[in-house]
């Protein structure tokens, strides 16, 4: 006759269901019953987050600035610290006034751009 599921009816299509009530309902008033609790939720949820975010970025900026000025520079232990007076004093006693202009080796192939 039915069908093994035939006895067995939704409880969504009985007449005096909640979900039946709550469709009806719906058909005539949407923004109350769907509109305005999906906005609540969103709004709301901006609310709660926004705390949540603003800690974690927080806790990401407190962690960047522990390092220390060396590092942010690159400057690791095992390389020389830089002065800036020694480095000018050590550019200035070069001689750069002579001077020779050596040419790149160039790969095979490659167009080295000496004109013959």
């Amino acid at each position: 006759m039915g069908g093994p599921f035939a006895s067995k009816s939704f409880n969504a299509t009985r007449a005096n269901s909640i979900a039946a009530k709550y469709r009806r309902l719906l058909q005539k008033r949407p923004f109350l019953l769907f509109g305005l609790p999906f906005l609540t939720t969103i709004v709301g949820g901006s609310f709660m987050l926004t705390p949540a975010t603003a800690l974690r970025y927080e806790r990401h900026d407190k962690k960047n600035q522990r390092m220390s000025q060396d590092e942010a520079l690159g400057i690791g232990k095992n390389r020389r610290k830089v002065d800036m007076k020694e480095e000018f004093y050590r550019l200035q006693a070069k001689d750069i006034d002579n001077w020779e202009q050596k040419r790149v080796k160039r790969l095979k192939g490659e167009i080295d751009g000496i004109l013959e």
